[in-house]
């Protein structure tokens, strides 16, 4: 995968490199997590970088970790940069997208929670009247809230394939049924106090993905993002109406770029004019804004 915004780290081993992160062996027990500002659409890289989204996504992940900790473990260690890096690595361009974390075993789901009816969703409720098994009422408008939040998994696709919904009774043949309940205990418990949050600061979060591994003494663990503009729909509540798509502080902005392009949702991604660079990079900053209370960039990293 072309590589051109991720920052260079030396001395480490290169695990992974996903759509968004690289994954840095620190040591048996460890791993750095480096945010990247690719960003992916449709399940493809696109070949523009979004400045400082990288930076965002960590920092704003590493918000809700710290909020949700009392429901659910998280993979971070809180160890410093400087403990695990080699001194001639530049930690200016490090430290604000980046987190040294637990090694984990990750789930080989996606957990998705939804609170409104809206992207894949919508899709799958038109064609069929059902989302990830679960049959809806007849009538639902687009981005109408639901009559209770709902847990639909799907796949981890690889880097240029595309993740699929699961029903609960395959995502049990995956997990188990004691993990499965347990996961989906959580999703929703993680999703509607997130919810409860963000109204306050006037943001609707209408769905979001998490994704969890569980440690070396067998904890479930929420691990690489967490309520963030690339895994999450956030909508102004002052902008919000059912019956059409609302306006977003997150990637539905660009998805809509490309929706309106004769693509087939295929590599390699259209380029991305300026003006849609630059207002998705102002839509993941002021998520970031309103649902922190801080300014951006932070003066110190999380």
């Amino acid at each position: 995968m072309d590589n051109p915004s991720a920052p260079i780290v030396t001395g480490l081993e290169l695990l992974h490199r996903g759509k968004v992160r690289d994954v840095y062996i620190v040591d048996s027990k460890r791993l750095l997590m480096v945010a990247t500002d690719r960003l992916s659409a449709f399940d493809v890289v696109l070949p523009d970088p979004i400045p400082d989204k990288g930076a965002v996504l960590t920092q704003l992940s590493n918000f809700w970790f710290e909020r949700s900790q009392s429901l659910c473990a998280n993979h971070l260690t809180g160890d410093a940069l400087e403990s695990v890096l080699n001194s001639d690595v530049d930690l200016d361009a490090l430290r604000l997208r980046s987190v040294v974390v637990k090694r984990l075993r990750p789930l080989p789901v996606e957990a998705i929670a939804r609170g409104y009816i809206a992207g894949s969703g919508w899709k799958d409720y038109c064609r069929s009247g059902q989302v990830g098994g679960h049959r809806l009422p007849n009538g639902l408008q687009e981005a109408e809230q639901l009559p209770e939040p709902m847990f639909t998994p799907s796949t981890k696709a690889a880097v240029g394939e595309h993740d699929e919904t699961i029903s609960f009774d395959q995502l049990v043949a995956i997990l188990g049924g004691e993990m499965a309940e347990q996961l989906r205990s959580l999703t929703l418990e993680l999703y509607a106090a997130a919810r409860e949050y963000a109204a306050q600061r006037g943001i609707i979060i209408a769905d979001t993905k998490f994704e969890f591994g569980i440690d070396h003494e067998g904890q479930l663990r929420i691990m690489d993002e967490m309520l963030t503009p690339d895994s999450s729909r956030f909508w102004p509540a002052d902008q919000y109406s059912p019956g059409r798509s609302p306006p977003s502080f997150d990637k539905q902005y660009v998805r809509d770029f490309l929706e309106s392009q004769h693509w087939n949702k295929s590599p390699p991604a259209p380029t991305l004019p300026a003006e849609i660079i630059a207002g998705t990079r102002q839509r993941y900053v002021e998520a970031y804004q309103k649902l922190t209370g801080a300014d951006w960039p932070p003066t110190s990293d999380r």
